[in-house]
Parts: structure tokens; sequence; C-alpha cells
């Protein structure tokens, strides 16, 4: 799935020449297989070891192009004149043009991701978790803005801030793209958010205001505790699936959650009497993950807090969580956006 740029050859003077256009192959084209048991070595079997340069090349045919053209049929002459093309596998050229209706020829570039291709679904007894692809942190995604929905056409009368959902690329690679956290996306937008409030005109310290009086809930999935490796987590903080949504906290800030922060996310929770907050620190002697969270906070000096929901098998191609915990992210965020301004205009200081 992802991107493909596709000539347009029967553009008009002054229309665009080239197209962006989605795709799904909702199959599986691809996959990366694991070397059997019996040809490993003792060495190998005991400790899963893998060479990311000469084990992972997905296998996606074994026909020779002769035989593979009559099964696909067609064409599956790129661009000649296209360096780039002629570089390219025909017959992925070839699946991608007949997915898109269009000429191979006309194929110009592509970002192109391997997914699991196997459908989320219910399990366990009670049918209570939920086992699909990407939930870390496609989940949040899809509750966030259901939460946003939900505000803007019941809660929207009456309030006084400007409620926005980012969602950003890259976060599991570094932040460090035109798309990440790590751009000027975030502040560029409050500083035009601003002006545009203040009828077009500039103003440094209206701008100052504004990330003052801003607050930033920063929610990426969570460790949920893991019944096959307990001791994994700290003892006294070690969230469970279908608990709630966990508050993380960090001293050395790979984490932004502090008193004030988690105060104000556990003071909305407690005020619209939803699910009470779990919370997640790590063990003493356990590296830490980190989220976007302290990207924003460092470059925007908002206030900032770093929670997530919880779940199991994180980065993993299938990973695992509690359907209740979809509800109550969805409780947490709208009521964050009902009424986190009436509790932060009663702090003081």
């Amino acid at each position: 799935s992802g991107r493909v740029l596709v000539r347009n050859n029967n553009a008009n003077d002054g229309a665009c020449a080239v197209q962006q256009r989605f795709i799904k192959i909702n199959k599986p084209v691809a996959r990366v297989s694991t070397l059997c048991i019996h040809l490993q070595s003792a060495e190998e079997r005991s400790a899963f070891k893998v060479n990311k340069e000469e084990h992972l090349s997905p296998i996606i045919a074994t026909l020779e192009d002769g035989v593979a053209q009559q099964l696909v049929g067609g064409d599956n002459e790129v661009n000649a004149e296209d360096p780039w093309a002629s570089s390219q596998e025909p017959r992925l050229m070839h699946l991608i043009a007949t997915e898109l209706g269009i000429d191979v020829k006309d194929i110009a570039d592509f970002d192109l991701n391997l997914f699991d291709t196997q459908p989320a679904t219910l399990g366990g007894m009670n049918d209570e978790f939920l086992y699909s692809a990407r939930l870390d942190n496609l989940a949040t995604c899809f509750v966030s803005i259901e939460a946003l929905i939900e505000h803007s056409t019941s809660k929207l009368d009456g309030d006084t801030d400007v409620n926005v959902v980012v969602l950003f690329d890259h976060e599991e690679v570094g932040s460090q793209s035109a798309q990440g956290a790590g751009s000027p996306v975030i502040g560029e937008a409050l500083r035009r958010i601003a002006t545009a409030l203040n009828g077009g005109a500039v103003d440094p310290d209206m701008y100052a205001t504004t990330l003052r009086k801003s607050f930033v809930f920063s929610v990426d999935q969570a460790h949920a505790i893991h019944p096959n490796y307990a001791s994994k987590h700290e003892k006294n903080h070690s969230p469970k699936m279908n608990g709630g949504v966990v508050m993380k906290i960090n001293s050395n800030q790979r984490y932004t959650t502090n008193g004030v922060t988690g105060f104000i996310v556990r003071e909305i929770a407690r005020k619209a009497k939803i699910t009470p907050l779990q919370e997640f620190v790590v063990r003493n002697d356990c590296p830490c993950g980190s989220t976007i969270g302290p990207i924003i906070a460092s470059r925007t000096g908002v206030r900032t807090v770093d929670a997530g929901m919880p779940q199991l098998s994180m980065h993993s191609c299938r990973e695992v969580m509690g359907i209740v915990d979809l509800t109550n992210g969805f409780d947490l965020f709208t009521a964050f956006f009902e009424h986190f301004r009436s509790i932060d205009d009663d702090l003081e200081g």
C-alpha cells in the first residue's frame, strides 16, 4: 500500500501532468519467510538472529518473465526512456498498473510499504481483545479523531479553545522529516491559528500567550503487563489491558508527564467520572522508549503529558489490546476537549 505518481499524458495545457494516487493491494503480494528449524545450527536455534541485508528480502515470484507474462496478460513493458522505471521489477509494475487501471509506462514513481493483509479480529474467551496490525499507533489516531468529531457536533457551543488533533508521520524512525514531529509544522500551525484569530495581524505577544495557555496530549500506545513476563514491569506500575488509559512517567524526560500536567489529566478524568487512569514507570534496570511528546515540548515550550492505551506485542506484525480501552480512550479524549479549560483556569500559577 502507499502512493503512486502517475503521468497524465492527456493533460491539457496548464493542468497537472502528474497525479498522486493512493493504492492498497488487498492480497499477499510478498512474504518474508524464515529459515526452517531443520536447516539452522544449534547456535541459530538458541537465539533468533536476523541479518537485515540478507534475510529480509520479500519473495514475490519464482516464474520466469515469459511464463509470468502469460499468466498476468497484457504488456509488461515499462517506459524505456525512464531509467527509474527500467530498474523496477516488471511484474510489480504491472500489478500496480492493473490495480490503478493505468498503463505501466504511466507509472512515474511510488512510495510503497508491505503490510499484514490479515484483517483485524476480536478474540479471547469473551471477545474482549482486538488482534490487529498497527494498533501502535493507529488505534489512537482513530479514537482521537472520533473524539474530536463528537466534541465538534455536541459540545462546541461556548467552547473558548481551538481543539486540534495532529497525526504525525515517522515517529518510529525519529520524527526527523517534513511531516514528522521534529519539523516546524506544529509551531507554524499554532502561529497561523493565532494570527487568523487576531484578524490576520501578527502579534508576537499574542502568540506567546497562546503557547502559554495551550496543552499537548501526547498519546501513543502503552505497554500493558504481560502475564508471561510480569517481571519486566515495575511491580507498583503494571497497567492492565481493559484497565484504562495509562499515564507515562519518566524522570529522564523520555516522557513529558510532570506533577502539573499529570494532575490536569487526572482531574479531567475525575470530573468526567470515567475509568481511573493507570500509571507506567519503567523499571530502573530497564531501558525506556520515548514518544513525540518531548520533541514537541522542547520545540514549542507547551505543557505536555504522555499517555496511551495499553497493549501487548508492540511493534509485532500482530498486536493486541483490550476493546474496552478503545472506549476508555474515547471517553478521556472527549472529556479533555470539554473540561480542560475550566480545570486549567482554576490552576494557580
